[in-house]
């Protein structure tokens, strides 16, 4: 609920500090102190428009904030839903609004768009007022308030679970009902990619092995090469090192006979020449450990089919066996499709009838909610002295939608024997604010709204009607926090909390100040309306005696 508004150069008002309280608060003060600025600035904190001339003349800006405390599960949601945490169960709104004409919002401190202290006010104040657009003039809401009136909502979850299963049914059916053309041509796409990947029949990680083996074989094949062309150097052909050195070696030993001292020469050529042919034998190994080219033309060949595959489908070996299973799959759903284009009509047509059904149980039990609505807001109406009015809830039926194929409005006959009409056509300021008064009586304990403004709901009204709504707006305020602006003795006894709206001049300002009236206070104030400035000592008993009957 709203625990305190705090104002600064709101208008009237340089600063106040205002203390509200669980139950019936009611503002009075004489006309003209500033009672409906209170409102204004209520409504600005909750992101209502707002004009540059509400600033109090001669500041920069004006400020309002509202702590309310503790917070609605409602209001918890949806500021999940804007990221927000709420701590310590409290709520801090505030709006600066500048004389030259802009505004800022701010939640717990910080800055957040105005757009979204509207959208929280509409789950913590319902302001009703003459010049407001109430839920009563509003047909879109007046089926979640019928909803509202009855106790069991289990129909109502029940129907909106179905249809929510027939909308997700639908869904997937008309995404499946593709035009046979798209089809087709997916279909001609798939089976090309499952014709090239599967005949190439990729294995795991073969584009790595591929890459790996090629590289070896090209490396052997020229290391064989030039093992090759070494031993042919050596040992064959017709200028061969061999041959050359064997000769070489012969002539040496001949001239060894001859000539002793070169045999070591001699011994030191045939070593060499072994040393040769040893060399030349052990490269020969090397000349055959390639690939044959068949062999190695097989491999290439492989290597490329499957790099060209595998680029022209931007991934991998992997990726490839991954695509041709999933096209194989998507194949088969295609291929399939008539029957499960079937299956989900069939599925979809029961879920209609199931969603049918319900929703003529919906309309079958709000058409018996909408006789005891009736008959229960004619009796509020006729406790606040409006015993001719009679509230009509006229149920019509469309299309199926998630509430059910029912179109509610209100609508009322302000006297015996005329037809009742849609309420905005009807109904005055001070009726609006009554029939409001007799709806949340109804509704009082199933509305979530923790905190209700009443403004000029007093107007038009006196005597025994002004008393039995005090009384009416006391007992709403054993379920909701109520705010109430008025001028009438019989609505301020009845209030738990009473504050004065007093205004104050002197030669160069008029200044507003709003305070908790004591006990002592609320005689004097009550007297003061009853009576007028200075009061008799028979007022202020009168007035002592009025509050003591309501306490």
């Amino acid at each position: 609920m709203l625990q305190e508004l705090s104002i600064q150069n709101l208008a009237v008002i340089s600063e106040a500090e205002i203390p509200l309280a669980q139950g019936l608060n009611v503002f009075t003060g004489e006309t003209g102190a500033g009672k409906s600025i209170l409102i204004h600035g209520i409504q600005a904190v909750l992101g209502q428009r707002v004009y540059k001339d509400i600033v109090r003349t001669g500041c920069k800006k004006a400020s309002i904030t509202a702590r309310f405390s503790p917070v609605s599960e409602e209001t918890r949601e949806l500021l999940a839903e804007n990221g927000i945490v709420c701590e310590d169960d409290e709520l801090f709104l505030t709006r600066e609004i500048s004389a030259d004409g802009g505004s800022t919002g701010r939640l717990n401190g910080k800055a957040v768009p105005v757009s979204l202290l509207r959208d929280l006010g509409e789950t913590l104040v319902n302001i009703h007022g003459q010049h407001d657009n109430q839920i009563l003039l509003r047909p879109e809401r007046h089926l979640d308030v019928l909803d509202r009136f009855g106790e069991d909502d289990s129909l109502l979850c029940a129907y909106r679970e179905q249809f929510a299963a027939l909308q997700n049914t639908a869904r997937e059916l008309g995404a499946l009902q593709r035009s046979e053309q798209q089809k087709m041509s997916r279909l001609r796409e798939l089976q090309t990619i499952i014709s090239e990947i599967g005949e190439l029949d990729p294995q795991p990680q073969e584009d790595v092995q591929l890459e790996a083996q090629y590289r070896a074989a090209t490396t052997a094949q020229a290391s064989g090469e030039q093992a090759d062309q070494i031993c042919d150097l050596l040992t064959d052909g017709e200028e061969n090192i061999s041959d050359s050195l064997a000769n070489a070696c012969v002539q040496l030993s001949e001239m060894a006979r001859n000539l002793p001292e070169v045999q070591g020469l001699s011994d030191r050529l045939k070593a060499v020449n072994i040393e040769l042919r040893d060399i030349a034998d052990e490269l020969a190994v090397y000349g055959g450990s390639g690939l044959s080219p068949a062999e190695f033309q097989r491999l290439s060949d492989r290597r490329n089919a499957v790099n060209t595959i595998a680029l022209k489908y931007h991934t991998d070996a992997d990726g490839l066996r991954e695509l041709f299973e999933q096209s194989a799959k998507e194949v088969e759903s295609i291929e399939n499709s008539s029957e499960h284009i079937r299956m989900l009509t069939e599925k979809k047509q029961q879920l209609l009838h199931k969603v049918t059904e319900l929703a003529r149980k919906l309309t079958a039990h709000r058409k018996e909610l909408a006789e005891q609505f009736s008959s229960r807001v004619g009796e509020e109406l006729a406790f606040l002295d409006m015993p001719r009015v009679q509230l009509v809830v006229d149920l019509t039926q469309g299309k199926l939608t998630p509430n059910g194929m029912d179109k509610a409005e209100f609508l009322i006959s302000a006297n015996v024997g005329e037809p009742p009409k849609p309420i905005a056509q009807i109904a005055s300021g001070g009726e609006l604010s009554r029939m409001m008064l007799a709806l949340k009586a109804v509704i009082a304990k199933r509305d979530a709204i923790p905190t209700l403004i009443f403004d000029e709901i007093d107007t038009g009204v006196s005597g025994r009607a002004a008393q039995k709504i005090g009384k009416k707006l006391r007992e709403l305020g054993s379920h909701h926090q109520v705010l109430c602006v008025t001028h009438l003795s019989q609505l301020a006894v009845q209030a738990q909390h009473h504050l004065l709206i007093e205004k104050h001049s002197d030669e160069t300002s008029t200044k507003t100040q709003v305070s908790v009236l004591d006990e002592q206070g609320r005689i004097a104030e009550i007297a003061r309306i009853m009576g007028g400035a200075d009061p008799s000592e028979l007022m202020l008993q009168t007035a002592a005696e009025a509050l003591k009957e309501c306490q």
